[in-house]
Formats: C-alpha cells, structure tokens, sequence
C-alpha cells in the first residue's frame, strides 16, 4: 500500500500563512483521489513535490484573473487559488465529476476567489475578461495554443505547465504562435534550489 509523502520543507514558505489549507487540499486529494479518477495509485510517495509543490511555485506569475483550462484535480488552479488569495480564479473543466471535486474542494477550503465552470476550453466564454491562462498536463503547445490563447484579453499571458520536451513542443507549434501573434514567449525554470524537481513553464504575451 502506497502513503503520502512527508510534507517537504519548502511547503511552508510557498504557502505562507495558507499552509493549512494546502496540507488540507493535499490529504483529501491523497484520500480520494486514486477512487475518484483525479490522480494515479502510483502519485501518492510523490504528491507533494511532483503536484502540489510544483503548481505553487508558479504562484508569482500571476495576477487579476486567471484561468485554468482542464483543472481536473485542482492541479494548478486550487493549488495556485490557495496561494494566491489576490487573484480571481475560474477553473474550467468538462468532466462532472471533477466539476463536482473541484466546487467541493472550493468550499471546503473556504476559497472565495474561485468560480468553477464546466465546459471545453472550446465552448467557454469569459464572462469578464482574463488576463492570464494556464493549463498543467493538457496537450501538446500545438493543439493547447488554439484552446487558450483566445481565452486572453490582447496584451494578457499564457503560462502554461511543461515539462524537460518544452522546446520541442515551441519548434512544433511555430505555426500556432504565429497564427494566434503569440510574442516574448520564453521558457522559465522555477524553483531551483528550492524544490528537488524544477517546474518548466512556457509564458508569451497573446496580442496586444
């Protein structure tokens, strides 16, 4: 039987004076999570660093609104709502049943920043205007550039989760960058010396 890891050290200083919530995030996903098809058996000895640790370091990338397309398990868009109480959040997500973690998960950790929809990325229209998108674990740049990029009001950013293939994936969607007049894209490293594994993020400026 997997357990969930020891809490890193790093948490506490990501979190701040939020870290009971992220703890509290952190063992109901370890305790449902595997059952409700949000994580797989084999997360749990890793949970910590390799998912919640490694949204939370993005957290200083963002501000005003943000959007996380296909939240899924809250990972980043709770993790990232938890740590970043100034920032409104809408998690979009088409699956039910994670619509129903996610919104469960909102109340419970009492996260008044957070609207949850349910809808493709495709289909979602922004109520008020988005100023930042990510989405962790999605897709390829090529096929996630068309999904969000037009989510972004012009001059808005898209930071988007990869991993160690993320060059790859910018030399495969040169035409999309193109197309959607992506600019000052760049490929950011965080958390070195901080983390024991690093979170890659491509960040470009949509329009403008």
């Amino acid at each position: 039987m997997t357990t969930l890891e020891a809490e890193p050290a790093a948490a506490a200083s990501l979190f701040g004076d939020r870290i009971d919530r992220a703890r509290a995030f952190t063992a109901a996903l370890a305790a449902e999570g595997e059952t409700r098809g949000l994580i797989g058996p084999l997360e749990l000895p890793r949970l910590w660093r390799r998912h919640i640790l490694n949204s939370a370091i993005a957290a200083p990338l963002f501000d005003g609104h943000a959007a996380d397309i296909g939240s899924g398990a809250g990972l980043p868009g709770i993790v990232l709502a938890i740590a970043r109480p100034d920032v409104a959040w809408t998690l979009v997500e088409p699956m039910e049943r994670r619509v129903a973690w996610l919104t469960e998960q909102a109340d419970a950790l009492e996260l008044r920043n957070v609207t949850v929809v349910r809808a493709r990325a495709e289909e979602w229209v922004p109520a008020a205007s988005v100023d930042i998108v990510t989405a962790r674990a999605v897709s390829a740049l090529r096929t996630l550039i068309p999904m969000t990029a037009p989510l972004v009001r012009p001059g808005g950013s898209l930071v988007l989760f990869k991993g160690r293939g993320a060059e790859a994936e910018i030399d495969a969607a040169q035409k999309q960058i193109r197309k959607f007049t992506l600019s000052d894209l760049e490929v950011l490293t965080l958390g070195e010396g901080v983390l024991d594994e690093t979170t890659r993020v491509v960040r470009a400026v949509v329009g403008g």
